[in-house]
This record gives structure tokens, C-alpha cells and sequence, in this order.
């Protein structure tokens, strides 16, 4: 659980000084009796469940303390919050402060501290979640340290919260700024950009509705391109010279006012002059002579067909004296390469954006995939062809639901796992709804099984049994759900999103009790299952028994990357000494990188197992391969047996690379199923709403050019469960790795 402040940011250039104080034990009060400078709660459900009160007789010291009490059922936290808008010189910060407890149960009570940059992104953060406080105490003095980069840090939060029941005080909140009290650090004097200094459109585009013509969605989709193509490209705006947000909303008007393609020539060219022309670029050539994986696409820019003579030069002119320094809106990360969009305000309070906006939206992310997304070529259509799809259904919202629907199925259309809409729509998680079923579900021989029945506290037990097929949901036959849905989950493959659709969509509702009907050897029956709270319980009991590591039997280890640790290698190494063969089951997430340790240990000889495809700020739009990786070291230590790794749809990310640099040995094989074909280094995103997703960020490649994208794994023999493996208990995948050891090869 990670509380999300939507907060204005404030830019301010401060003058040094060293006497900043907080209102840290709550002395100064406001003319409501509160103490002065502190918020309390983020939502109105929040008070209502966590009402806080000034206390003036349970105190550490001063007159006052703040009590957070868990009084109503409207929430599951309650927090209270001092935003500080100074940025100080320093590299770590810490917060202190005094808490004392009285019956708190399921959950605790804490410390929070969060870092902001200047978009209101968390760069920092800790809620003391995994050593909370609980029960009934005394006061005692608790601490969060992080580090602090003044260069990125805006806003500061720091405060207290109760998860769970219970009463929670807290007093004498004190913050050190390298280790000395904050009253004695300096201000750092922060430099705004002219891009920053631009608000004129902080509230509102200016553009309420738009009505659809053939020509005006024509206008738009040219402006989004052309838009979005200046943005990565002109070297004023690359400067941070222009708020191109604002600009958009400047150029719309007379977009949505051409009446044919000749007027809105006029309109882009009458916009694209007033910039600066670029100096000639001397390198920009060259770059574009080397190889690439992917070239650029630029939409209908350079086609000729909408694009008159006049402004097809001047963009002729950009493309080829493009920016080729730093940019204000992205760079490669350092390091690895991934993009990093950077000074994208997400516009958080505008829940329900405008049309202005919601334009701002479809365009800010069709540009960002458009020139920096590494699998755009495998994306499964022209991508130009979805800023045409998707026009209407960003135009047209009505209402907050509407917007998220579409930014949703924007998201899907990339095909990647890593994409979704992670979080900052309400209304979305209103329309997946705020109750799951108690039970765990996967879909075999594509029908939607019950695998696992959580702990039982609805008497779901004695009515419903492990393989059950659940054959309908509230009347409606489970395909034709899927069809529904299929749309608005985002993910690599289809395997993928059936191992997603139930956990997302199909079994979860805003109502208390769910009607299934039931498959049961042949015969049927329905079944109004009591639901639970969406996120509370329902821990995966494979996940819950498994081992780090342990013996099999004589011949044969196992290892579970989900709970290993690197540090456990010494101990596996004697434990597994005498054994033939290893099991490494991968359905699950690494806790730890395994590639150049485990991966060490079980290959004896150093060999390429991955390359990767990068994009680059100089040239968007191009992807290149850069110089193959590889593992694998000749010791003394290294395990001669074979290794059999299993995979399936859990199987994503960390956990696929992890795959690839095992199976570069001879001595590996893998088997199961497609994985979640999503590989490479996160991207994250935000778009007006405060809506938060991810892509991909960098292109993963096996040393022959093979892709892992949307793919997966390269599998060295197929294997699904089945209905009847289920219901019998089995774990038909791991018994087949145990064959193919016992086989050899």
C-alpha cells in the first residue's frame, strides 16, 4: 500500500537562507483549531474512516499531539501530511517523530516520507510497511532515511498514517538534512525553464467540445503527428524553450477551423514559423547512414499526399537539422539506454480532462511510442492506423469512465505486458471492480479452472473443490467475457492475457456476492460466492510453501527463483554437489538478478545469451543492436549435471532474461509454456488524469536475432497442465522436468 498525494507543485526560485522550521509539533494552529500547514487524509472516505483530532492530553511533549483514529469503513488508511516546497542542499534526508498505539491491528501504524520532482512524480519513498508499528505502545521515537538529489527533488512529504484498526498519535516530527536539523541546511535557488514558466493553460485547454467531421479527424490526426514529431525533433523545443503542452492548445483552434487540407497547411505552417529555424546540423546525415534495426516512421508528414511543398520542406528541413544534444522532454538512461520521459506534467486534479486534453493524451503517447518504443515494428498493426482508431474514442468521452476506457485500450494496442494502466484512474478501478472471489483461478484447455481455494473464511470450501470449470458469471458464458475484455488487457500474447483476465476483469464486480455457474464432472450448478475485498488475502499458496531451494530426491535439486537469494549460492553448491540434475522453476518473478551468479554456476564456459536494440535521442524513431552479453564462467565449482528450467505465462520480464542466460548452456533445457513476452528495462509514462503505465524500454534480442517480444522464450518442449492433472493434485509440469532429467539428452 503506497498512499498517492495529487498536490499542486509549486516552482519557486529561493533565496539561501538557514532558518526553516516546521510545524513539527503541531504548536502553531490555523483559525479552525488545526495545526497550521498540515493536511489530513486524501479523500473525503479517508476522513470520514480516519477522522483526525488535536489532542491536548496524550502528548510526547509541547501542548499537542494529532490522534488518527480508525472510526468508520469507508477506507483502509488514514494519513496525515506536510508538503514542503523548499528544496535544500544535501544528500540524504531523514524524518523522525514520535508515535505511541493503542490496539492496532490488521495493518499498523508509521512514518511516511515521499520525495517529489517537479511532475509530482515520487523519486523517494517509505511508509515504514515492512516494520510498522502495532498493538498498544508507548511513545517511542521512529525514522525514515532516503537519499536526496536536490537536482530532481520540488516537493517533500512527510506525515504519519494508520492502516488497519486502532488509534495512532504522533508528535515532535523533526527532519535532518545530512544528518544536522533542517533549520540549519541551505535553500537551493531553483532554475526555471521558459517551458515551466508557460501556465497559461494549467487549468483548461480552452477546448470544451469537438464535433467529428471526415476533414476535422483528418486535421487531428495530422496536427497529433506533426505535433508530436516537433516535439523530438526541433532543437528549440529540445531546449526546454516551449511548453509544448500549452503549444498544442495554441495550435488547436486553427486546426479544428480548416475547412479543407489547403487551410490546415496554412494553419501548421503559420505555427511552425514562429519557432526559431534549426542551425544546420552537420552530423544528423552520418547518423542516419548507419545501420538500424528500425528506421523512422513519420506518419503522413513526408508522404506527400496532405503535406503541401511550402511545409514539406520546412519539415524536410527540421528532420535534417534535427536536435542532437540533450533533450528537455526524454533521454536514454544512462547505462542501459531505456527512455526516460522526463517534464510531463500529468495534470492530476483533471480526473475527467477536457477535450483539449484528452487530445494532449492520445497525442503525448502515440509520439512517445511512435519514436522510442523498441518493439513498435512488432506492434501487430500500423501504428499511424491507431492514432486514427483511437481519435474517436478520446474525442467522444463523456465522463472520467469513458476517458480511462480509452486511454486503457490505447494502452492495450501495443501488445505489451508491461503496459497497463497501473494506476490513477478511479473510475477504471470503479470498472473492474472493488471485490475479487476467494478462490484462484486459471484458464486450461481454455476453460476457467479454480486452481487454489484461499484461506476459508466464506464457507467457499465445502461448496466449490479445486478443478471445478466456472462456465458462466453473472449469466453471461465465460467466452463471451473474454471477448468483452479482451480489448482492455493490455499484454504480449494471448497467453498472457488469459492469465490476466480473471485477476483483472472476470472475477472481480462492485457487488458483494457473485452468481458462477459450475462444471463439476458433467454436471452443473450455480453458485452465489461471497466476495472479498479486491487486494486483501488471496496469496498465491504455491507461492506461500515454496522453498528457496531444496533436495528432491538424492539426484535432483530444486531451486525457486521467487524466494532465492544470491547469498544462498555457497549452500546450494554443497547441497547439490552429488545430485544429476537441477529443477529451476521460473514461474514466478527473481527476487534477486541470477544471470552472472546462478547462471555462473551452471554454465561452464562464457557464451553470448542476449542483445538488445536501442533507441537514441539523436535519431527518434531508430533502433540499433548493440554488442552482445554474455555469461557462463570456466571454474572448478561449476555444476556438471543437467538443468531443467520451467516456464509459462508467469514467467515475464526479469524472469525471461534470467531464462535466456540459463539456457545459453548446453546443458539446459526448457520446458512449458509461452511466457508473458515482455523483456527489458521499464519506460514509465504519464498522461493528464495522473494515468501511470509502462512499455518495454529497451528491444531484447537472442544472440541470433531472435525476438522475445510478444514471443516469448524459445521453449524446447511445449507443455500446458490439464483439467484432470488439477483435480488429481498434480503438478504436471514439474513431474515432466523430473522426466526429462531422468531421460537425459
Amino acid at each position: 500500500m503506497k498512499p498517492y498525494l495529487i498536490l499542486a507543485l509549486l516552482l519557486v526560485s529561493c533565496k539561501i537562507h538557514s532558518q526553516f522550521k516546521i510545524n513539527g509539533s503541531f504548536e502553531e494552529l490555523d483559525k479552525n483549531r488545526m495545526p497550521r500547514g498540515w493536511l489530513f487524509s486524501f479523500f473525503d472516505a479517508q476522513r470520514k474512516a480516519y477522522p483526525v483530532r488535536l489532542d491536548s492530553t496524550t502528548k510526547y511533549d509541547g501542548k499537542y499531539s494529532l490522534l488518527l483514529e480508525k472510526s468508520g469503513t469507508e477506507a483502509e488508511f488514514g494519513v496525515i501530511d506536510y508538503p514542503i516546497t523548499q528544496v535544500f542542499e544535501g544528500k540524504t534526508i531523514e524524518l523522525k517523530a514520535y508515535i505511541k498505539t493503542e490496539n492496532v491491528s490488521k495493518g499498523y501504524a508509521g512514518l511516511w516520507l515521499r520525495i517529489d520532482d517537479k511532475n509530482v512524480k515520487s523519486i523517494a519513498f517509505d511508509n515504514m510497511q515492512d516494520r510498522g508499528v502495532t498493538g498498544t505502545t508507548d511513545w517511542t521515537q521512529y525514522s525514515i532515511k532516503l537519499d536526496y538529489n536536490s537536482e530532481d527533488v520540488r516537493t517533500l512529504h512527510i506525515g504519519g498514517l494508520l492502516v488497519g484498526d486502532g488509534k495512532a498519535w504522533f508528535d515532535h516530527f523533526e527532519i535532518l538534512i545530512d544528518d544536522k536539523p533542517i533549520s540549519n541546511a541551505k535553500v537551493k535557488k531553483i532554475t526555471v525553464s521558459k517551458a515551466d514558466l508557460d501556465t497559461a493553460f494549467a487549468k483548461s485547454s480552452g477546448i470544451k467540445e469537438i464535433n467529428l467531421t471526415n476533414q476535422l479527424s483528418t486535421n487531428l490526426i495530422i496536427a497529433g503527428q506533426f505535433w508530436g514529431f516537433l516535439k523530438y525533433h526541433h532543437p528549440a523545443i529540445a531546449k526546454g524553450n516551449y511548453n509544448w503542452d500549452a503549444e498544442l492548445f495554441r495550435l488547436l483552434p486553427s486546426v479544428i477551423k480548416a475547412q479543407n487540407n489547403k487551410e490546415l497547411n496554412t494553419a501548421l505552417e503559420t505555427f511552425l514559423d514562429k519557432l526559431p529555424q534549426p542551425a544546420v546540423c552537420k552530423d544528423c546525415k552520418l547518423i542516419a547512414a548507419a545501420q538500424y534495426e528500425i528506421k523512422p516512421d513519420y506518419g503522413s508528414l513526408f508522404n506527400g499526399n496532405l503535406i503541401d511543398e511550402s511545409l514539406l520542406k520546412k519539415l524536410e528541413f527540421v528532420r535534417d537539422n534535427r536536435n542532437t544534444a540533450s533533450n528537455y522532454y526524454v533521454e536514454m538512461a544512462p547505462g542501459i539506454g531505456n527512455p526516460q520521459f522526463k517534464n510531463e506534467k500529468p495534470y492530476s486534479a483533471m480526473t475527467y480532462p477536457d477535450a483539449g486534453y484528452r487530445l494532449l493524451s492520445l497525442y503525448r503517447y502515440w509520439a512517445m511510442i511512435n519514436y522510442f518504443f523498441p518493439y513498435k515494428n512488432v506492434i501487430g498493426q500500423d501504428w499511424n492506423n491507431v492514432l486514427t482508431s483511437s481519435l474517436p474514442e478520446f474525442v467522444n468521452a463523456k465522463n472520467e469512465m469513458d476517458y480511462g476506457k480509452a486511454a486503457l485500450k490505447l494502452i492495450a494496442s501495443v501488445n505489451d505486458t508491461h503496459a497497463n494502466l497501473w494506476s490513477g484512474s478511479k473510475a477504471i478501478n470503479d470498472f473492474k471492480g472493488k471485490y475479487a472471489t476467494p478462490f484462484q483461478t486459471t484458464f486450461i484447455e481454455k476453460k476457467l479452472v479454480i486452481t487454489a481455494l484461499y484461506k476459508d473464511t466464506l464457507d467457499v470450501k465445502s461448496k466449490l473443490k479445486v478443478g471445478d470449470v466456472i462456465t458462466a458469471i453473472n449469466g453471461k458464458e465465460v467466452d463471451l467475457l473474454i471477448k468483452d475484455f479482451l480489448a482492455f488487457t493490455p499484454a504480449s500474447n494471448y497467453d498472457t492475457q488469459l492469465r490476466d483476465l480473471p485477476y483483472q476483469y472476470l472475477l472481480r464486480g462492485n457487488d458483494v456476492k457473485m452468481n458462477i455457474k459450475v462444471s463439476r464432472e458433467g454436471n452443473q450448478f450455480s453458485y452465489d460466492i461471497p466476495m472479498r475485498v479486491y487486494g486483501r488475502g488471496g496469496k498465491d499458496p504455491d507461492f506461500e510453501k515454496a522453498e528457496p531451494f531444496k533436495l528432491i530426491n538424492e539426484n535432483t535439486g530444486y531451486v525457486f527463483p521467487g524466494k532465492y537469494k544470491n547469498a544462498m549460492l555457497f549452500e546450494i553448491k554443497k547441497l547439490f554437489a552429488n545430485t544429476k540434475g537441477i529443477i529451476v522453476d521460473m514461474r514466478c518473478y527473481p527476487s534477486e538478478f541470477m544471470p552472472f551468479t546462478f547462471g555462473n554456476y551452471i554454465k561452464n564456459m562464457s557464451t553470448p545469451f542476449v542483445k538488445f536494440t536501442l533507441g537514441s535521442v539523436d535519431y527518434p524513431g531508430a533502433f540499433k543492436f548493440g554488442p552482445t552479453i554474455t555469461n557462463g564462467v570456466t571454474s572448478s565449482d561449476n555444476y556438471k549435471g543437467k538443468v531443467v528450467v520451467i516456464v509459462n505465462s508467469t514467467s515475464q520480464s526479469q524472469a525471461e532474461y534470467t531464462t535466456m542466460a540459463f539456457q545459453s548452456s548446453p546443458n539446459v533445457k526448457v520446458i512449458g509454456s509461452t511466457t508473458a513476452g515482455a523483456d527489458g528495462n521499464v519506460s514509465y509514462i504519464v498522461l493528464p488524469g495522473g494515468l501511470n503505465t509502462m512499455i518495454s524500454g529497451i528491444g531484447v534480442f537472442y544472440p541470433d536475432g531472435k525476438p522475445t517480444q510478444r514471443v516469448g522464450v524459445k521453449i524446447d518442449e511445449v507443455i500446458y497442465p490439464t483439467i484432470n492433472g488439477v483435480k488429481q493434485g498434480k503438478d504436471e509440469l514439474l513431474d515432466k522436468a523430473m522426466e526429462t532429467l531422468n531421460k537425459g539428452w
